[in-house]
């Protein structure tokens, strides 16, 4: 047996992820589903913060300057060559259209050239997977809510790669209110850690936003009202000649947010009777979100999950992780994978 067949043995089954969805190219490779042997992040947040939101075309073309350095970097600091793949993973919906094609091309260029398998990967299945990371314990099933920029969804993960849609967002997802928020009382983007980070000096109970509900859909939700509260709170104290206290504002908006997502999330954990709960996606980094999330899940005597803050962000490993899962179960995308901005959740 030569040293390379060697290595390949005692590793186990290895995957590159490549993510690419929306402003961070990232790359990882990660061994058995579990375990990180690199994680490369190139975040773009300097760039689309002179603009105050994501730019999608400087983003593709950002992508496109670092994709390759990304992917070299992560496969140096995991002591691994294309010869130690099983497979390459990828994002390829949904996200920016231009970004994810970055990640694809990149994607089946590589598997083309040396004849390594190629699976493609849904975004929430990506930040679902982050849990299996940072908890090598957790098994499904469990309820998970993903929370980020784009998508506020409450999910019965029945297995690997098996969900159940329990709610999802009408309108702004919490990660979008956060950054509006955050522009209207002027802490500028990204809104997410600035609003966690001002309201630690402000009053929850100082304003009282409105936590808003969908009719005939218990487990959905709506941030369009609270945003346009904020707002309309705003230009009523500046009419008035009231001087406006963002900590406050910051903190009485976030608590809004926080007890509509533990609410709806725990709810669900009582009616389906899960004893295991999640948190994932970038908004899960917010601190109240994380401690009130934990402290629901301990009234309830049920067991918490939340990746640390690098892994709730966009990341590779988490794409690493869900193709390792996709790759198990036989899933191997063709040449012909295509970038789905709109992909729902569940759907090939």
């Amino acid at each position: 047996m030569n040293d390379q067949a060697g290595k390949r043995m005692k590793r186990g089954l290895t995957i590159l992820g490549i993510e690419s969805s929306c402003d961070e190219t990232a790359a990882s490779v990660v061994v058995d589903g579990r375990t990180i042997l690199s994680n490369e992040i190139s975040s773009q947040i300097d760039i689309h913060t002179l603009y105050g939101g994501v730019v999608p075309e400087i983003a593709s073309r950002k992508h496109v300057e670092r994709v390759n350095q990304v992917i070299r970097k992560a496969m140096q600091d995991a002591d691994t060559t294309l010869d130690d793949l099983d497979a390459i993973a990828v994002t390829y919906g949904p996200g920016l259209v231009g970004a994810l094609l970055v990640g694809v091309s990149a994607a089946k260029a590589i598997s083309f050239a040396r004849g390594i398998p190629l699976v493609g990967v849904h975004h929430i299945e990506g930040h679902i997977s982050a849990n299996f990371l940072a908890a090598p314990e957790l098994e499904p099933p469990f309820i998970c809510l993903v929370v980020s920029g784009g998508h506020t969804h409450l999910v019965i993960v029945r297995d690997y790669g098996e969900y159940e849609i329990l709610g999802r967002t009408q309108d702004d997802a919490a990660g979008e209110a956060f950054d509006k928020v955050a522009r209207a009382i002027g802490l500028g983007y990204p809104g997410g850690p600035k609003i966690d980070r001002a309201a630690r000096d402000g009053r929850a109970d100082a304003i009282a936003f409105p936590r808003g509900k969908v009719s005939d859909a218990k487990y959905d939700f709506s941030f369009s009202g609270l945003k346009s509260a904020v707002l309309n709170y705003l230009n009523t104290q500046k009419m008035q000649g009231n001087e406006i206290c963002v900590p406050d504002v910051a903190a009485s908006f976030q608590q809004s947010v926080v007890d509509t997502l533990v609410s709806r999330a725990m709810a669900a954990v009582d009616e389906y009777h899960y004893d295991k709960f999640a948190l994932a996606g970038g908004v899960a980094s917010n601190t109240a979100l994380r401690n009130a999330a934990k402290q629901a899940c301990r009234e309830r005597g049920i067991s918490f999950y939340c990746p640390p803050p690098v892994l709730c962000t966009d990341n590779g490993a988490m794409i690493a992780c869900a193709g390792y899962y996709e790759y198990q179960k036989g899933t191997r995308s063709g040449y012909d994978l295509n970038a789905i901005p709109n992909l729902p959740l569940g759907e090939r």
